[in-house]
């Protein structure tokens, strides 16, 4: 693959491995910037060295959020669209993936996971407070790359707008996933505003930057936003199968983990209001360990898989997630018409899909 990705026989994979490409050595400048402490747990975080500061070839992500910037500015940069991408779109792509990764730091935290990309999560090895205090470095950071053009301060009014706005519903989302803990009365539909905040909101975020690195009218840089947005939930629908049916071994995240947490997540909300025995008898095994204030215990969260299952839960997060795949496409039909220079969104968008199958 050259400078730009092939517009045609793609598949995701190629195009992720052609965005990291792209995207990795910007995101390893800035974080070698970031003060000491914190420039440490990033490079463990980022799986650049080990929790002893030594090299390492650890796996810093997919780098779907940085690939979405650059298949969204090469798909409408009708100046040069098979040329490499341009600096901004560059920028662009390292600064989401940079406030991608502050979120999992502190999301990690927070869900108490101790498992990320196959290893022990930054703050089990550094402890809380250097862990958050590294996120809080990667912020900052993705707003300085933003407003720099070649060590220049660039006008970019625009994309910073952009970026707070996104991480503004990525902190309600947040804010509202953690309350779920407590709530038993969650609907499907408050699920899907959850991560319209905690997930889609940078995904959409990731797709407009991208947009508007190559001048994009304003309602193309709006539909392609919409794209995001309904991808953000087929990757969070995806996510909360993974929670419970997910292989640790191919995800690097501990098996029945969202299960163990009791997390409210899709499948379960769908399963408990399905109006089925199952689903009553799920509600009250989670019922019984909120008493109690304790997570599940691997017995339970066999039992907790299979009710859900029985419940309905699965299929029916299947079903959500093909819709808003659905919808996805509609939206990317109008900003891009021309199916062929939205290849690699639509790659994109069916790894999406298919991570739930």
């Amino acid at each position: 693959m050259t400078g730009a990705a092939s517009a045609s026989a793609l598949d995701a994979r190629e195009v992720l491995r052609w965005a990291r490409d792209v995207t990795g050595p910007v995101l390893e400048r800035a974080v070698a910037e970031l003060p000491e402490p914190v420039r440490a747990v990033a490079r463990y975080h980022f799986g650049w060295r080990d929790a002893r500061g030594n090299p390492a070839s650890g796996d810093w992500g997919k780098g779907v959020r940085g690939a979405l910037v650059l298949a969204s500015a090469q798909a409408l940069d009708t100046a040069a669209p098979d040329a490499a991408p341009g600096a901004q779109a560059v920028r662009s792509a390292a600064v989401v993936e940079l406030v991608h990764n502050f979120s999992l730091l502190h999301d990690d935290f927070m869900d108490d996971d101790r498992l990320r990309r196959g290893r022990p999560t930054a703050w089990v090895v550094f402890g809380d407070a250097k862990a958050v205090l590294a996120g809080d470095a990667l912020m900052a950071m993705a707003m300085k790359l933003l407003t720099e053009a070649d060590g220049r301060l660039a006008p970019s009014t625009e994309s910073v707008r952009e970026l707070a706005g996104a991480l503004l519903a990525l902190v309600a989302g947040q804010g509202e996933d953690l309350a779920f803990e407590t709530r038993t009365d969650i609907r499907e539909e408050d699920c899907l505003r959850m991560a319209g905040g905690k997930t889609a909101s940078l995904l959409a975020a990731a797709c407009a930057l991208g947009a508007k690195a190559v001048g994009a009218a304003p309602e193309q840089v709006g539909a392609l936003r919409a794209f995001g947005h309904h991808i953000g939930l087929v990757f969070q629908l995806a996510d909360d199968l993974l929670g419970v049916w997910g292989d640790s071994g191919l995800s690097g995240k501990a098996a029945g983990g969202d299960l163990r947490r009791r997390k409210n997540s899709f499948p379960v909300v769908a399963a408990i209001r399905s109006g089925t025995p199952a689903g009553r008898r799920l509600a009250g095994l989670y019922r019984l360990a909120a008493l109690a204030e304790r997570p599940l215990h691997d017995t339970e969260i066999r039992r907790a898989t299979a009710l859900v299952e029985e419940a309905g839960g699965h299929d029916l997060t299947l079903r959500e997630a093909a819709r808003q795949h659905a919808r996805a496409l509609e939206c990317l039909t109008v900003a891009v018409p021309d199916r062929e220079r939205s290849r690699m969104l639509v790659s994109l968008a069916e790894m999406a899909m298919d991570r739930g199958v």
